[in-house]
């Protein structure tokens, strides 16, 4: 009995001094972005009552207006800003989700397939209150997009959807299955250590940002894996301002029913939709072909050299396939 107390102590001990070891050999100075709630400079509108960062690019006057959907939950919209060359025909809005980016962070009941579609609502209502807009949706923003087509089909002139990640229950199983490949092994258990560690020693600027920090860090470590083929071999170079780690967290709580709801009514929109897949990616440019049978009138295009991020990958090739479509 004493000696499995002696061994007890002494492995609580070298946990201890391991933990302080960390601790101390992480401390540094890890700055996180400032959201609109703290810094008054950044563009924003109050959209449903969460301040959201938002940026607006005019095109001429009347001009249809195209709403821009970032990837996550929890990214933002930075690597989607080539986009705002298309404002020489439309008015461009981007806009980080509630949670996400720069925007608000929000409880965890805000932040639901419900929330997120009903903050979409309300930035149609407030960028295009007199005409349908045209989505733009990447990632999770292409699921989002595809889940409010669904149930508002007569409210958007048309969609187009970068390499949506799945649209129901069993596709997210299959998603997690292979995304769990690209998060295992001594590498990315590391770097889950030491980031967190690393957290610990962000003072803010606001109680979210030590969480925010970690998430954003190990979405990096799973993107750049060598072997996921997000990018085309090269690395995950696409930019962010901030991830919102409770919003990612919320969405991987949802129950399978309410991923059924994100393309179970994909075909009651009958406008023209155009899915987008980068050529270098296997795993999701790939699905966009099982994707493409869910929608009434759908093509689908592939973007040479280009990973998932495809509009920060090859911006001028992905222009000329979106305004091909958007002038048909």
């Amino acid at each position: 009995m004493k000696t499995a107390v002696k061994w007890f102590v002494g492995l609580l001990g070298c946990l201890i001094a391991l933990f302080l070891a960390l601790f101390i050999a992480t401390r540094g100075e890890y700055p996180v972005e400032r959201l609109v709630t703290d810094d008054p400079s950044l563009p924003s509108e109050t959209v449903a009552g969460i301040q959201l960062h938002m940026r607006i690019v005019d095109g001429p006057t009347g001009a249809p207006t195209i709403v821009v959907l970032h990837g996550g939950p929890g990214g933002d919209f930075r690597s989607l800003q080539a986009l705002d060359a298309l404002s020489d025909k439309y008015r461009v809005v981007f806009y980080d989700q509630r949670g996400a980016g720069l925007s608000e962070r929000v409880s965890a009941d805000l932040l639901t397939l419900e929330g997120h579609l009903d903050e979409l609502q309300a930035v149609v209502n407030l960028a295009s209150p007199d005409q349908a807009p045209i989505l733009i949706g990447h990632s999770w923003g292409a699921m989002l997009a595809t889940a409010f087509i669904g149930q508002h089909p007569d409210t958007v002139r048309s969609a187009i959807l970068i390499e949506p990640g799945y649209l129901d229950a069993s596709g997210r199983t299959a998603w997690e299955a292979e995304s769990a490949t690209y998060m295992s092994g001594f590498h990315y258990i590391w770097q889950s250590v030491t980031t967190g560690f690393r957290a610990q020693h962000v003072p803010g600027p606001d109680a979210a940002a030590p969480d925010d920090f970690l998430f954003g860090h190990m979405v990096g470590v799973f993107t750049n894996h060598p072997d996921n083929p997000y990018h085309c071999g090269e690395g995950y170079t696409a930019p962010n301002w901030r991830f919102g780690a409770l919003s990612s967290k919320t969405w991987r709580n949802e129950s399978p029913a309410m991923m059924d709801q994100l393309g179970s009514k994909a075909a009651a929109f009958q406008g023209p939709v155009l899915l987008l897949a980068g050529e270098c990616n296997e795993w999701l440019g790939a699905l966009q072909t099982e994707h493409l049978t869910r929608f009434a009138n759908a093509d689908l295009m592939a973007i040479p050299s280009a990973g998932h991020d495809v509009v920060w990958d090859n911006p001028d090739g992905t222009l000329a396939v979106i305004r091909g479509f958007l002038h048909q």
